[in-house]
């Protein structure tokens, strides 16, 4: 189903957002490099860390929808579910009972990834009788953006479906499969930004009326993954970081926050800023996030084992380029553009590393590419790190010129998941920076792949990454 989708977006065209804290207007263009939008209210994420443990008082959203997220996990809770959390591997279980288990990983979920959402649970469906409807309307006020499951496709051959935002100005296109199924099915659509997502379904000509005499026939959504608003988000705990074992009072902005939009070093450190290009804002499982990164001139990317790990997770995953704002300290946010996950061809659990590809690879390769370094990085290296920190459009810590200087290497050989395996600094971080390229200024190549927070901070080291690598780039 997915791969037949297609993305249609009107050019500079207006949807608002009324949210708890403010107004959100998104003016969609091309991917130019031109404004469109403004960042009050969606993506709707504070630079909070949160647990996906973390209950959240029900939201008053949509008639009839229920939270997902309250339940014992795998288990059904009236018309609450949970989903089972992964399993671990007896190496895995050994390697979290050494050193590094005592320190938080940087997204702060109970899996490492960071929350930005819920999971509603819903029962609407898109029939071929002449009393079913043929769109539906899913609307959560204040939601950052809103993503539908789907349990049925049953479509005729020739019949689509689209899911747009209010106005139309963002769509993703679902062909009817080639074999018509009435099996129950496990798909995700594409999300789309804002508090409303309209379902509808296009039918092909229909002669002598056959299609309406089809009962079995069907679209059927029974989840919804609503994103936080910014309100919400803030109401987590920062205490929800740390995993147990710790005192809770473990921070990865180390001191005052120095970090700064991306955009902010357009013209004070181009290079800085061209290289935040490369990085992308992964939406996994509909309500969960971390950071990845084009990895050499191929269709590669990088991110790490705690965030996913298998093709299925990869082929979920959303993978957003070009979520900046467009100007230094504003509200102005370039359209991104997602693509999905694809296939992931290598991962591993003591070096916290997952490769993997992207589907249509064509629309995000002008977005350019990261290079490791092969050199081991050095005590003193002056470091900048590109990150969707708690989801946020691109940020960069590390200023050129920083007065207080701690993005820097303060320990080359630092303890990961195993001795000497990481990168130590102080270059200022948060949840849902897990997966970030930690880049030399040097050689303006990746020295590290950031994934502990705890001030020190703490990354992969890049030149084990590249060894182990280097035949699939």
């Amino acid at each position: 189903m997915r791969r037949k989708a297609g993305v249609a977006a009107g050019a500079c065209a207006a949807l608002v957002l009324a949210g708890a804290t403010g107004v959100t207007a998104w003016r969609y263009a091309g991917d130019d490099g031109r404004p469109v939008g403004t960042w009050h209210e969606a993506p709707g994420i504070a630079r909070t860390p949160v647990s996906a443990g973390q209950a959240e008082r029900p939201n008053p959203a949509s008639p009839g929808a229920a939270r997902l997220d309250e339940a014992v996990p795998g288990e059904a809770k009236g018309d609450v579910v949970a989903p089972a959390p992964e399993r671990s591997t007896p190496e895995q279980s050994a390697a979290e009972d050494g050193p590094a288990a005592e320190r938080p990983l940087e997204s702060g979920a109970v899996d490492g990834r960071q929350r930005v959402g819920e999971l509603l649970r819903v029962d609407r469906l898109l029939g071929y009788l002449s009393r079913s409807p043929r769109k539906e309307t899913f609307s959560y006020p204040g939601a950052s953006y809103v993503k539908l499951h789907f349990k049925r496709m049953a479509m005729l051959p020739g019949d689509y479906l689209t899911v747009s935002n209010a106005d139309g100005t963002e769509s993703y296109r679902y062909d009817a499969p080639k074999v018509t199924e009435t099996r129950t099915i496990d798909k995700w659509a594409m999300s789309v930004t804002g508090d409303t997502a309209v379902l509808e379904m296009h039918r092909a000509v229909n002669p002598l009326g056959v299609g309406d005499l089809l009962g079995t026939l069907g679209v059927g959504v029974d989840r919804v993954a609503r994103g936080f608003s910014r309100t919400e988000q803030e109401r987590q705990p920062e205490s929800q970081l740390s995993p147990p074992g710790r005192t809770g009072r473990e921070e990865s902005v180390c001191g005052s926050d120095t970090s700064s939009d991306a955009v902010c070093y357009r013209s004070a450190d181009p290079v800085a800023y061209t290289k935040s290009k490369a990085i992308a804002r992964l939406l996994i499982n509909g309500t969960e996030l971390c950071t990845g990164w084009r990895v050499g001139i191929k269709n590669r990317m990088l991110t790490n084992n705690h965030c996913f790990t298998s093709s299925s997770e990869a082929y979920d995953t959303e993978v957003w380029f070009n979520y900046q704002c467009a100007t230094c300290g504003g509200y102005d946010v370039f359209r991104p553009t997602k693509v999905w996950g694809k296939q992931v061809l290598s991962t591993d659990h003591t070096y916290d590393y997952t490769l993997f590809t992207v589907d249509d690879f064509e629309a995000v390769k002008k977005f350019g590419f990261l290079e490791l370094d092969a050199a081991r990085p050095a005590k003193n290296q002056e470091l900048y790190v590109p990150q969707h920190p708690a989801g946020e459009p691109t940020r960069i810590a590390g200023s050129l010129g920083e007065k207080a200087g701690n993005c820097s290497v303060t320990n080359p050989g630092y303890t990961g998941y195993t001795a000497g395996s990481d990168v130590a600094y102080y270059c200022d971080t948060e949840g849902g920076s897990s997966g970030s390229p930690v880049l030399s200024r040097k050689t303006n190549k990746v020295v590290a792949l950031h994934h502990f927070g705890g001030c020190p901070n703490s990354g992969v080291r890049g030149d084990l990454l590249l060894t182990k690598l280097r035949s699939l780039l």
